[in-house]
């Protein structure tokens, strides 16, 4: 299976520091050992389809709805996604899951749209500390993938990143031990409801250091990346595990 190197900035990079960014990053990008995609915040994806023109280098939107135009005021149209040359979305994340207060419902009609218009879903999921000191992360990561996917079509590309909410951005980050067991675990989940050659990243907090004994795990087939991919340097150095 391929590997995927991601990189989600967040709400970081105006246009100018996207087109800079990637002025830098382009020279370095030939060491990549799998895809490399990138996702810029919503008002940077143009900037990102000009500069990634004529190379190999995918890019998507962290987030939208699940209908192509109308009244939804603040929200992203993933058919701009697609003219604009995009491959991806971001579905999910935890962060629109704990702050905008998006559910399973919500992300499950969210991954049909993307798909039927032709783009990848890039499915979130992941367990808060204090589900995984209570003993709660499979349920959680079984319930996210039950329903985030309920509507999905198994025929349609789909990538799932497993992002433990408390090593998100914290500095802590899961042993590889962790990593391999909940990767086998989510890959058993995908299994059994039909998703078993979706590729599953891994993200929260890999940096250039931890990358290489984090890609050797099992059913890690590449990251989701925050911090470390805002710096080009450090994210070809990820990307090249």
């Amino acid at each position: 299976m391929k590997k995927i190197f991601a990189a989600n900035w967040k709400l970081f990079k105006s246009p100018k520091e996207t087109r800079e960014f990637f002025g830098q990053f382009k020279e370095l990008a030939g060491k990549a050992t799998g895809e490399v995609v990138f996702f810029p915040s919503a008002i940077s994806l143009e900037a990102a389809s000009e500069s990634l023109k004529g190379t190999s280098i995918k890019f998507g939107a962290q987030n939208c709805y699940f209908q192509a135009q109308g009244a939804f005021t603040g929200e992203n149209s993933a058919q701009v996604v697609k003219d604009l040359g995009g491959s991806y979305v971001l579905i999910g994340h935890s962060e629109r899951r704990a702050i905008f207060g998006e559910g399973d419902a919500l992300v499950a009609d969210k991954v049909a749209f993307v798909q039927g218009l032709g783009l990848t879903p890039m499915l979130c999921i992941g367990e808060t500390l204090q589900e995984r000191e209570s003993a709660k992360t499979f349920r959680v990561l079984e319930t996210q993938l039950n329903l985030g996917l309920a509507k999905a079509d198994k025929s349609k590309p789909v990538v799932v990143a497993y992002e433990p909410v408390w090593a998100i951005g914290t500095g802590k980050v899961a042993t590889p031990e962790q990593v391999a067991e909940t990767h086998t675990d989510v890959f058993n989940i995908l299994k059994a409801l039909g998703f078993e050659t979706a590729p599953i990243l891994y993200g929260g907090s890999v940096k250039p250091d931890n990358a290489a004994g984090l890609i050797k795990q099992p059913h890690v087939n590449g990251f989701l990346v925050g911090g470390a991919s805002l710096e080009a340097k450090s994210f070809s150095e990820i990307a090249s595990v």
